[in-house]
């Protein structure tokens, strides 16, 4: 839980992180021999420690100070889940639903917005980020999703701004200027048929502010992932950067949409695993595809999705890693709270025999410190 002389510090912090925006075009303009270097080929550490909406585990997802600390904390690549507004822009939101991580329901000249919809097949009820405009989206703040398990970030509610692309992207070339290393994006493009649907297709928008930004080709350090395969196969066409197909439970959205049989459990298979090979450059499982639990809830042994991927030649970047008993084992919690931290450590080294290149993870510095070791 954070301390009220530590949230102070955050506040003051995370507020300064707002000053990086406009640095940002001077800073990462001057060097381009710098930036050039930042950007080339070269071997990504293993395991590659992706950080899950930032550092999400200490401050509220998908903002600008989850993002910064997740780099001071060593994170190799940050994530933003991607959704787009009314007029077309790319926003940070898990979900295009945003009740649960903004204060829009506490906005009164919002409240004619709340309406009921279906989203991939699913009936929600909510405020909906293709309804808002870009300036409507930058007068909400940030709030925490689960504040239950993460009281301390929840103190940080209303301090933060729903963050564009183009804001994470200034950021990141900020910061890895005064890191001195390269940091790379992850982006997930969320709901992509429903955004078709509606007229506001993101892979264009997308794949142009990328290259607009200097990310193009194989060895730019980008990963753009989806639960969907079309999209991603649209991707395949428009960009060299590498494509990561996630795994979720039942069938991809867009399969149904076309009525295809095809469903993730088929896709882990070796023959699945080739077929997604010809447009993906790696996977993200769900953890239980690489080491499923037992009955009792407790780590059960590896399956063969991680050599069976890496023989079709793919990364595997299972998600997601986190500190909290609510979210681990049973044989690896410790206290009798969920919010409790358990043996996440131990969690980790399981994967890390079982052969994945990378991981998705809440707390990034505890992955970072682990690789130290």
């Amino acid at each position: 839980m954070v301390r009220p002389a530590r949230t102070t510090f955050l506040r003051h912090w995370l507020t300064a992180c707002g000053l990086l925006l406009p640095i940002a075009a001077f800073a990462a303009s001057p060097d381009a021999t710098r930036e050039a270097k930042l950007h080339g080929h070269r071997e990504e550490p293993k395991p590659l420690v992706i950080a899950h909406r930032g550092a999400s585990g200490y401050v509220p997802e998908h903002t600008l100070g989850a993002y910064a600390l997740a780099i001071l904390q060593g994170a190799d690549y940050i994530e933003p889940d991607l959704v787009m507004t009314r007029d077309g822009e790319l926003v940070a939101r898990h979900d295009n639903e945003l009740g649960l991580t903004t204060d829009v329901s506490q906005r009164p000249e919002f409240a004619d917005r709340k309406r009921t919809q279906m989203v991939d097949g699913v009936s929600l009820t909510g405020w909906f980020s293709e309804d808002f405009t870009l300036a409507e989206l930058k007068t909400l703040r940030a709030i925490e999703r689960i504040p239950e398990i993460r009281p301390g970030n929840a103190r940080l509610d209303g301090s933060l701004e729903i963050p564009t692309l183009q804001e994470i992207i200034d950021l990141v070339k900020t910061m890895q200027l005064s890191e001195r290393r390269r940091i790379g994006l992850y982006p997930e493009t969320k709901h992509p048929t429903h955004f078709q649907k509606l007229g506001l297709a993101m892979e264009k928008p997308l794949v142009h502010t990328l290259h607009r930004n200097g990310y193009a080709g194989r060895h730019a350090p980008v990963y753009i992932q989806s639960f969907e395969v079309d999209n991603l196969k649209t991707l395949s066409r428009l960009t060299q950067l590498r494509l990561v197909q996630l795994f979720g439970g039942g069938q991809p959205y867009d399969q149904q949409v076309r009525g295809s049989d095809l469903t993730y459990a088929q896709m882990a298979t070796a023959e699945g695993l080739r077929a997604i090979s010809r447009y993906a450059a790696g996977v993200g499982p769900e953890k239980s595809y690489v080491i499923p639990r037992d009955a009792n809830g407790n780590l059960g042994q590896p399956t063969d999705f991680v050599p069976n991927a890496h023989a079709a030649g793919l990364k595997v970047h299972p998600y997601t890693f986190r500190a909290e008993n609510a979210f681990l084992p049973a044989d690896l919690r410790k206290g009798d709270s969920p919010a409790d931290r358990g043996d996440i450590e131990a969690e980790m080294r399981a994967y890390l025999d079982a052969g994945i290149d990378g991981l998705f993870i809440d707390q990034p510095d505890i992955a970072v410190r682990l690789r130290a070791e």
